[in-house]
């Protein structure tokens, strides 16, 4: 596994790159900035060639929500809604950065994330024509005032693929702002196919924290 490591933009970078010039390049932002075991996981599920570009240091509740939103939870910290101004930094500074170090150019650059990530890569669509697919692992799809968002705004370019995921156990929660996660997830996915998007749902085993790099591997494989 070919693993280079850069920065950018004041964030750190790890690019694992593809068997074979011109492959797919895929961007995920994750919480430990550290890809190899979804590379791994997608290597093991067989899955076609790519690149992957894991983006770290991330200020997590700030960088990957679209707007502000209370703590969840008494324990919890509020979010700050800097997603506009860290997919600034991801387009001008991170992405070109990457496109200097991978061999050939990529058939395809699409975005992919876990959680606060996933939603994040769906919300980036808005924002964006750069991506061509997306796919929103455990997507965190419960954010206040998202679902109607996407119900009354219009991407910038529809995705040639679009994959939602959630584990069957998330919606089983009494927190009053995560227990709507699979209600809206579905009928996002209901909405987008509406919209001629081709939309895979797909419900995992688990809660939101059981195979976290599996789950993202099986998206990523989902869109390529």
């Amino acid at each position: 596994m070919n693993i280079e490591r850069f920065k950018a933009g004041g964030k750190e970078a790890t690019l694992y790159h593809s068997k074979e010039p011109g492959s797919p390049l895929i961007i995920l932002n994750n919480y430990a900035g550290e890809g190899r075991s979804v590379m791994e996981a997608a290597e093991e599920l067989g899955g076609k060639d790519f690149s992957l570009l894991c983006v770290g240091n991330l200020d997590w509740d700030h960088d990957m929500t679209p707007w502000d939103c209370p703590p969840t939870s008494p324990k919890d910290t509020p979010y700050t809604g800097g997603a506009d101004e860290y997919l600034k930094l991801l387009l001008d500074d991170i992405i070109p950065e990457c496109l200097k170090r991978v061999d050939g150019t990529p058939s395809h650059i699409s975005i992919a994330g876990y959680s606060l990530a996933g939603l994040f890569a769906l919300y980036a669509l808005y924002r964006t024509d750069v991506f061509e697919r997306a796919a929103s692992m455990s997507g965190s799809l419960w954010f206040p005032g998202f679902k109607e968002f996407v119900f009354s705004h219009e991407m910038k370019r529809k995705p040639e693929r679009l994959y939602l995921s959630l584990g069957d156990k998330e919606a089983k929660t009494r927190n009053q702002y995560m227990k709507v996660v699979q209600e809206n997830t579905e009928g996002i996915a209901d909405h987008l196919r509406e919209a001629g998007i081709d939309v895979t749902f797909e419900m995992n085993p688990g809660n939101h924290f059981r195979d976290a790099a599996l789950r993202s591997a099986k998206g990523i494989l989902a869109i390529l």
